[in-house]
């Protein structure tokens, strides 16, 4: 049996449309795919994208930061130095001041009960002479 050119071409279209619908097959899962991939990479321009922002906005804050704590530093040294050379002489004074008044006021702490019970004594005196006097004066 002989192949008529007819024949051939009648083969070679079934063929065509069998590796057609064949690679169809195997193309339209590879083309979803595609697609998929597509959409995540698109997703993932968005995220990036997202990111470039946030992360601008970090290194802005962070640069801000930076120069407050430079500034906060700067005026932490100048509370130091002020600490170091007005309120820490002027406690020492004030502490020197009042040590000697508490070494002066233990110095005579015993004196002092002496001196309570003398004045004890002289308001019974002074009542006493009041007293007298009033009698002498009526008399």
């Amino acid at each position: 049996m002989l192949l008529t050119s007819e024949d051939l071409l009648a083969i070679s279209q079934v063929l065509d449309e069998r590796l057609d619908k064949k690679l169809n097959e195997r193309l339209k899962p590879i083309e979803d795919d595609i697609r998929e991939l597509k959409k995540d990479v698109a997703a993932l321009k968005t995220d990036v994208a997202t990111l470039k922002t946030d992360v601008a906005t970090l290194k802005t804050d962070v640069a801000t930061l930076k120069t407050n704590v430079a500034s906060l530093e700067a005026g932490l040294h100048n509370v130091k130095l002020f600490q170091e050379n007005v309120i820490l002489p002027r406690l020492n004074t004030i502490e020197s001041c009042y040590l000697d008044t508490y070494r002066r006021y233990q110095k005579n702490c015993d004196k002092m009960d002496v001196a309570f019970d003398d004045i004890a004594l002289l308001k019974n005196v002074a009542a006493d002479h009041s007293i007298k006097l009033q009698k002498l004066a009526l008399a």
